[in-house]
């Protein structure tokens, strides 16, 4: 059982790395960023507490709505996906993501107070 889910993670890796462009790598790696980020913030919730909640609120926030626009983002830009998003280029997704993310954080910083 344990050399099958070997032999399948290891060819899932091997078809990821042969296969996904580097721009669509960069964008996995900046959510696995964000995806840690959002990680240790709730473990540093659950270990030391919640005192200013609205500061833990809206990092966490934070970290949950950049994931959210950074998969909208990588989906829009996937080649394998052109055919939903017609008319759509990568400028213009990744405008559209810089957009999003401007009044999210505006949000998240009118919410701290």
């Amino acid at each position: 059982m344990p050399e099958s889910i070997f032999s399948v993670v290891g060819k899932f890796y091997d078809e990821y790395m042969n296969n996904t462009s580097k721009k669509l790598k960069i964008i996995d790696s900046y959510l696995f960023y964000v995806m840690l980020t959002g990680i240790v913030q709730f473990v540093y919730c659950l270990l030391v507490g919640t005192f200013p909640f609205n500061s833990f609120l809206s990092g966490f926030i934070s970290c949950v709505g950049t994931f959210v626009l950074g998969v909208c983002l990588r989906l829009q830009v996937n080649p394998q996906n052109k055919h939903d998003f017609h008319g759509l280029s990568p400028e213009r997704a990744f405008a559209d993501f810089i957009f999003a993310h401007v009044v999210l954080h505006l949000v998240i910083i009118n919410f701290i107070g």
